[in-house]
Order: C-alpha cells, then sequence, then structure tokens
C-alpha cells in the first residue's frame, strides 16, 4: 500500500508541473512575437495604430524606430514602413472582426519625434518623447509626459493624466467617461470631462479652460499676470488654490452651492427666491481674469 500511494503522488506531481508548460504553450499558439527596426528621421512624424491590446511608447536617442510586442493570433499582419520623414507603425486586423486581436506593442522613437497615436481598445502610454504628441484611445488611459511641445490626448472611456516640466505649451485633454489629472504643465490648458473630474496642479498658466459635467473641477497652480481662468461644473465642486502672487478681477456664480472665500469679500444672494450666489471683486491691480460657475456644487477660492 505504501508503494501504491507513493506511485499515486509522482503521478499526481507530474501532471501539476505539466500545467504550466501546457498554458505556455497555448500562449505561445495565441500570439506572434515580433521585432521589427527601421531608420528614422531624428525630428519625423511616427504614426501609430492598434486596435486592441496596449502601446507603449518611448524615445531613445538612436534615428530609429524599433517595434517588439505580441500579435494577436487573428491579426492580419504588423506593417512598419518608412515614407519620407515618417514612419507608420500599424496593426491591421480582420474586418469581420475577432476576439484574439489584442496585441501590445512597445515601441522606441527618435526622442524628438512627433507622434501620432491611435487607438480602439487599448491603452496609451508615452514617455521621453519631446516632440508634439496627438493620442486617442476609444476603451483605454492615455498617459504621457510633455516637454515643451504641444500636446492632444483624447478617450472615450478611460483616464487621461499627464505629466510636464513647467515648459509652456498647448494642450487639450478630453474624456467623455474618466478623470483628467494634469501636472507642472504651463502654458495653454483646455481640459474636459463629461463622467470624471478635472485636476490641473503644480503648473504655471497664461490660459485655463476647465470644464467638467459630472465631477468636480480642482486647479492649484500659478495664474500668470495677464492671464485668463475660466472653470464651469454642472454637477461637481471647485477647489481653486492659487500658487504665487495673484491679481485678478474676479466672477464667481453658482446656483446650487456655498462659496468660500479666503480672499475677504462675501458673495451675496443672486435672488430672494432661489439659491443662487455670486461674488465679484478685484485682488491687487486686476490684471488677470477668473471666471467660476457652478450649477450643483460648492466653491473654494483660497491662495497657497
Amino acid at each position: 500500500m505504501p508503494a501504491r500511494r507513493e506511485t499515486n503522488m509522482n503521478v499526481m506531481t507530474k501532471a501539476l508541473l505539466l500545467v504550466p508548460a501546457g498554458l505556455l504553450l497555448a500562449a505561445d499558439l495565441r500570439a506572434e512575437r515580433v521585432e521589427r527596426t527601421v531608420d528614422a528621421s531624428p525630428d519625423g512624424q511616427v504614426s501609430i495604430s492598434n486596435t486592441a491590446g496596449s502601446i507603449e511608447v518611448s524615445g531613445w536617442s538612436r534615428n530609429q524606430v524599433e517595434v517588439t510586442g505580441e500579435l494577436g493570433a487573428d491579426v492580419d499582419e504588423l506593417i512598419v514602413e518608412r515614407s519620407g520623414s515618417e514612419v507608420i507603425v500599424k496593426v491591421r486586423v480582420p474586418r469581420h472582426g475577432s476576439r484574439a486581436i489584442s496585441t501590445d506593442l512597445r515601441i522606441r522613437v527618435p526622442e524628438k519625434s512627433s507622434i501620432e497615436v491611435i487607438g480602439v481598445s487599448a491603452d496609451i502610454d508615452v514617455t521621453d518623447v519631446q516632440g508634439g504628441q496627438r493620442l486617442q484611445s476609444v476603451s483605454g488611459d492615455v498617459t504621457t509626459e510633455v516637454f515643451a511641445a504641444d500636446l492632444t490626448a483624447e478617450s472615450v472611456s478611460g483616464d487621461v493624466e499627464v505629466e510636464g516640466d513647467n515648459q509652456p505649451t498647448h494642450t487639450q485633454l478630453s474624456s467623455v467617461s474618466g478623470d483628467v489629472d494634469v501636472h507642472r504643465l504651463a502654458g495653454e490648458i483646455d481640459a474636459t470631462s463629461v463622467s470624471g473630474s478635472v485636476s490641473i496642479v503644480d503648473g504655471k498658466y497664461e490660459r485655463v479652460q476647465a470644464n467638467a459635467v459630472n465631477g468636480d473641477v480642482v486647479f492649484r497652480s500659478e495664474l500668470l499676470d495677464g492671464g485668463r481662468l475660466d472653470i464651469e461644473t454642472i454637477n461637481g465642486g471647485v477647489d481653486v488654490r492659487f500658487k504665487g502672487k495673484i491679481s485678478a478681477r474676479f466672477d464667481i456664480e453658482t446656483f446650487n452651492g456655498g462659496i468660500r472665500n479666503c480672499f475677504g469679500p462675501k458673495p451675496v444672494r443672486t435672488s430672494e427666491y432661489t439659491p443662487g450666489r455670486e461674488l465679484k471683486f478685484t485682488e491687487g491691480d486686476g490684471a488677470s481674469r477668473v471666471r467660476i460657475s457652478t450649477l450643483n456644487g460648492g466653491l473654494s477660492l483660497c491662495k497657497e
């Protein structure tokens, strides 16, 4: 009996050891590993398209575009080609559609490249790219770094997160169902979320437009002299804390929500029959302009 028990245990052990190997073999059958490299202009355009999976883009010092990753089993082909100063990276999928098209791409581009990245059901992550960026995903998060170049980043169902280095840029960010988070940008920014919050922190701005339909707006940055800050929310609060010196004319209005003002002047009722309140005053020489409007949400206005 003891010998028989040992035999059964050996059989079970061998079976368990075979399971991971089987899973790895199945994974290899489902995905094709790829590695492609083409020469590229040091400051050219790189256009990337991937329907599903993930897209990671990073800048490097070589004048080449390198593409590595894993293709879904039903992907028709991976296109990596150069046309003049543009390099195109595209995952071509069958027209009839398939669940096995998820593809993970890791792409290195010359650091001064401008990039356009489009995904459908794909996360986008960009680091160390110094040129202009246009990033779009239908169902996925968008994360990037910015270095004194214009940026447009959009997601329908996903968060948008941007980290800068306080150099002036022109930035447009939007999410339909997700948060928009911005750190250390400068210059001009237009940030919108339909169902999510908008947060703009540690920046220096000449012009800011921030809108949220169902979510809060947070602004904790510096507004430069002569700048303009416009914030509007429908169902959400507003938290504004100015960094550095602020000289501006303020025009604040809420329909259903209180106003907390650290600068001194008190809000007044807009009507004895409605809950609305408004606040208008000037701080310093009034060189800048601040306009904030909320429908359902409180408002806090201070400086750090």
